[in-house]
């Protein structure tokens, strides 16, 4: 069966009329219509089409941007169509997943996308290892001071509750307890 999907975003006003006039005289028995913006992942529509699909259904959307602005959830929304044993078409860059060609076209959009996460990945890296050159050092700032988690060990050492000690210091408790850990292994 073809299904249909229509997104458009809320904030522009805009109307699905269009979109569901494409989709029927494309041969879409039913239709899913959405508003919301497509770089967001939270469509109940969406998620509702890809748990109802059976295999062999099509899903058909107007252009690739209805269905998302994002790549990496084209990638991830396609992968879960394909796991159904679903199809996938775009009405205007004609891609059907049902052909051999559409497949491949898929395929090197997937290609294209794992690239495009590699060199991220990449120029990251180099950017961890230049900013650790300069002598930078990643992660959060800690919360406490040296002087600060020695007082913490002191008034655990004197009996009092860490719940206490941990709204004295502004912090959770469990940041108290790992204090206490860290404090523990040193001694070792």
């Amino acid at each position: 069966m073809l299904i249909g999907y229509a997104r458009v975003s809320k904030a522009d006003d805009q109307e699905t009329g269009a979109l569901l006039r494409a989709l029927k005289a494309a041969g879409c028995k039913r239709v899913f219509e959405e508003r919301a913006s497509g770089g967001r992942w939270d469509r109940p529509e969406l998620h509702r089409l890809l748990a109802e699909l059976d295999p062999n259904d099509v899903v058909v959307v107007w252009k690739l941007d209805r269905l998302t602005r994002s790549l990496k959830d084209m990638l991830l929304i396609l992968e879960k169509i394909e796991s159904a044993g679903a199809g996938f078409r775009s009405l205007t860059e004609a891609i059907d997943t049902t052909t051999p060609a559409g497949r491949m076209m898929m395929q090197m959009l997937g290609s294209f996308a794992e690239f495009e996460r590699a060199i991220v990945r990449e120029r990251t890296m180099a950017g961890l290892r230049a900013a650790r050159a300069r002598g930078r050092k990643g992660g959060r700032r800690p919360k406490l001071t040296i002087e600060q988690r020695a007082e913490i060990v002191g008034m655990l050492s004197d009996g009092r509750p860490a719940a206490e000690i941990a709204r004295i210091f502004g912090v959770h408790r469990a940041t108290i307890s790992r204090v206490a850990d860290e404090s523990k292994m040193t001694a070792l």
